[in-house]
């Protein structure tokens, strides 16, 4: 893996014009040692000198010779192009998928606030009960999320039918907890629960990669996942991947919080229970 083009994928989205049009170049050249003096790079990006420098340090480098380097340096670690092609054999459409995730990753570290987090935690292992809702492939984060919350000592479950996922919030009360799983934000379904589980005093939680979404209206707490579309939108592994790494966060952290409670263990044996129920 060239690890310097990927981290500039990473960042593209950061960059302005003149230093995105570096990137393209050189995303297109991947496979070349640069032999370019500064002013010739970019006559040839349609840039100026001081943005090759600008692009240089924004990942990492002191300047234009560092970044020749450490190019030349991964010169024989393949390149893995941002798209999936039908030129692809599978062991690069793998490689990409992976690359693709790490990007995803990374973008949802950035997005995702640690005060919301620890909110979610204390809630969530405070609740008298917690309800777990979502559809589609959130319906399977969910499921997921409350297999894990029950073994952490918590009264959870997971609902993906939208007549059951009515009958469980509307019950709820100050106390409980109703977490809404939605890539989108924009499921009218799980909205309407949302709302109704406020209304009847209970605390809401979203995961959902969109801030400003009807879903996020309904949230007492929001946790915000990578914000950018899945490239690979009939698989969505990114998406999927990201919210699953928020919930074994949280996880964790009610695992050490109420393992001592949930399982009436003494000290000493509390942090082996929790090794025990993460496994």
């Amino acid at each position: 893996m060239n690890r310097t083009l990927l981290q500039a994928q990473l960042m593209y989205g950061d960059m302005g014009k003149s230093e995105k049009r570096v990137a393209d170049w050189l995303f297109s050249h991947s496979g070349e040692i640069l032999p370019y003096s500064i002013s010739e790079l970019a006559s040839k990006c349609d840039s100026s000198e001081a943005t090759i420098v600008r692009f240089s340090k924004r990942l990492g480098c002191s300047g234009y010779q560092e970044l020749k380097i450490v190019l030349a340096q991964e010169h024989e670690k393949k390149v893995i192009a941002p798209h999936i092609t039908d030129a692809d054999d599978c062991y690069e459409i793998f490689e990409k998928i992976c690359n693709d995730a790490y990007m995803s990753l990374e973008r949802t570290k950035k997005t995702l606030s640690a005060e919301a987090m620890t909110k979610a935690a204390r809630v969530i292992s405070e609740s008298r009960k917690i309800v777990l809702i979502g559809l589609g492939t959130s319906a399977s984060v969910a499921e997921e999320a409350s297999n894990k919350f029950l073994r952490a000592g918590c009264n959870s479950a997971a609902y993906s039918d939208t007549h059951m996922q009515l009958i469980a919030v509307s019950q709820l009360k100050p106390g409980d907890a109703l977490i809404g799983i939605s890539q989108s934000g924009s499921s009218k379904d799980i909205v309407e629960a949302m709302k109704i589980a406020r209304s009847r005093g209970a605390t809401t939680i979203s995961i959902t990669s969109k801030e400003k979404s009807p879903i996020s209206r309904q949230s007492d707490i929001m946790l915000l996942t990578d914000t950018e579309e899945t490239r690979h939108s009939a698989l969505g592994l990114n998406s999927h991947m990201s919210r699953l790494v928020v919930i074994d966060a949280l996880c964790y952290k009610i695992v050490y919080q109420n393992v001592a409670r949930a399982f009436s263990v003494g000290e000493g044996e509390a942090e082996l229970q929790s090794k025990r129920i993460i496994e």
